[in-house]
């Protein structure tokens, strides 16, 4: 393995990306006995992504989001139950039911909410990165985005303000090739993403976001410089999502030879293969993890179900006046 890791290390990032996995199919079957109403953006098939870059991060350390974000939630250290039930709109949900899928936000453990305006999430990456800095602690801020909203203006405007103040933001690409439907080699005039972090003088490197070894190197050390004092970084990871932009899209856009390829690319196959063939797991430990997590998602349903909606006086806490 490209990093040294022992049994209880590969338990924990396996455990979490099947988490990820199996409560997006879950998600995914709730949409579909309209149990769970409205829009969801699945991030199924992407999980290395998030357990890697937030395996070199500190609990105090900061998150923001995009609008697929439930698997940045359950990295970052959020409860299955809470997440479930905001998903449902309950009010044991982690936003009281008020926030649902597209605004799952938990400062307890420093996610500081997805956003269901693409790249809305830079913006408030750069204030989280000069809040540290003025409050000089040795914290990061790790800014998800997708593909798509490296071609939007605040992008440019945040990349130049952390750039300029060498912020300690860390920018996590989610290269999942399509915004919406649309290629980002016909959306953008640079496709090498990562070249998009030249002009505003931060380091960049490109990696295979279905390597969650891989993905944690990469910001391992971007986190480490940002500790130091050194400034900003981009990590491009190269992904895929398995389902369609949110349950409305039938991927017509997408062939079944390239949908092949990558399901040959699975995160959790490629993560658990890897630990059998090197020792630190056997096949039976694999198997007893993904029925344990299967249980963990059961009962997250459960309790996300029975739990009641919020009443009506919760139209009128949590607002700005």
């Amino acid at each position: 393995m490209s990093t040294s890791i022992d049994k209880g290390t590969a338990i924990f990032y396996l455990q979490k990306m099947m988490e990820i996995r199996q409560f997006e199919d879950k998600i995914m079957d709730l949409l579909a006995q309209n149990i769970a109403e409205g829009g969801s953006h699945l991030y199924a098939g992407e999980e290395a992504v998030a357990v890697g870059a937030m395996a070199a991060l500190r609990p105090d350390d900061f998150i923001t989001s995009t609008h697929r974000g439930h698997g940045h939630a359950i990295a970052k250290g959020g409860k299955l139950n809470e997440l479930m039930a905001e998903i449902l709109g309950k009010a044991t949900g982690c936003c009281k039911g008020k926030g649902g899928s597209l605004h799952l936000a938990d400062v307890s453990t420093g996610n500081l909410g997805a956003n269901g305006i693409v790249g809305g999430g830079l913006a408030m990456a750069a204030g989280a990165g000069l809040s540290i800095k003025l409050r000089k602690t040795e914290q990061v801020t790790l800014c998800f985005i997708g593909d798509g909203a490296t071609n939007q203006g605040v992008f440019h405007e945040s990349l130049n303000m952390v750039g300029t103040w060498r912020l300690p933001v860390i920018y996590i690409v989610e290269n999942n090739l399509y915004g919406m439907s649309v290629s980002v080699k016909r959306a953008s005039a640079v496709t090498d993403l990562a070249k998009k972090a030249v002009p505003y003088n931060m380091p960049a490197v490109t990696v295979s976001g279905q390597d969650v070894l891989a993905v944690k190197d990469a910001v391992e050390a971007y986190v480490k410089n940002a500790r130091a004092g050194k400034g900003p970084a981009m990590v491009v990871c190269d992904t895929y999502r398995y389902y369609g932009h949110s349950r409305s899209d039938p991927r017509v856009y997408r062939t079944k030879e390239e949908e092949k390829y990558w399901a040959e690319q699975d995160p959790i196959k490629l993560f658990s293969a890897k630990c059998v063939k090197e020792g630190l797991l056997s096949q039976k430990d694999v198997e007893e993890l993904d029925k344990f997590v299967e249980n963990e998602i059961e009962e997250a349903t459960k309790f996300a179900i029975e739990s009641p909606l919020p009443g009506d006086a919760e139209l009128y806490t949590d607002l700005f006046a």
